[in-house]
């Protein structure tokens, strides 16, 4: 995987045109003048914890005894399931939550840019080629910085393209999100069956 093509998948798994809605919808009470710094500083909380799991996560692994075979398909399970909510979204297994004042990491840094998917993908980077921690850490680099502009304008995006374009858009990449998912989830049980 080159440093681009991690960087879309991880892009992908941030998917910050899902998280507008999110992120306006917990910011509806913060005092405008504070808006910017708010996004700015949770985003950075969240890159801060994307950079320290890179490099943590691989150690919690082999605490675990996890193999490189068990968390190539966990991880295209978990991708799979976001993709499919993200297609197919439903109220009840909404990921918005009731914020109350002003966010602070919980839920902007976690688990709406630092999710659980993002960081399981970090993980299977990590553990299967450690070696290229150089090229993860450009890809969740680019990936952030990505992010980090879409969710910063996040309120002119909604403007511009309106609900029905954001939901359009998430779906779209929720369909790519699926194929990358089910060739983990394959390679995975290939690698398990080859053991």
């Amino acid at each position: 995987m080159t440093l681009l093509s991690a960087a879309v998948l991880l892009f992908f798994v941030m998917d910050p045109l899902g998280n507008v809605p999110l992120f306006l919808s917990a910011l509806r009470q913060v005092d405008p003048a504070r808006y910017r710094i708010v996004i700015v500083r949770e985003l950075l909380i969240a890159l801060a914890i994307l950079i320290v799991f890179l490099f943590v996560g691989r150690y919690l692994l082999d605490l675990l005894r996890v193999s490189p075979a068990a968390l190539t398909a966990g991880g295209g399970i978990i991708l799979l399931l976001i993709a499919i909510r993200m297609i197919f979204p439903t109220s009840e297994r909404s990921l918005r939550e009731e914020v109350q004042g002003e966010p602070f990491v919980v839920p902007l840094a976690v688990p709406y840019t630092a999710g659980p998917s993002m960081l399981a993908t970090e993980l299977l980077f990590m553990s299967r080629e450690p070696e290229r921690w150089p090229v993860w850490l450009g890809a969740v680099i680019l990936a952030w910085c990505a992010s980090a502009v879409i969710l910063y304008f996040a309120g002119n995006l909604r403007r511009l393209l309106g609900e029905r374009g954001l939901t359009a858009v998430e779906r779209l990449m929720g369909m790519l999100l699926v194929i990358v998912a089910v060739e983990m989830l394959m390679t995975g049980a290939a690698d398990y069956l080859r053991r």
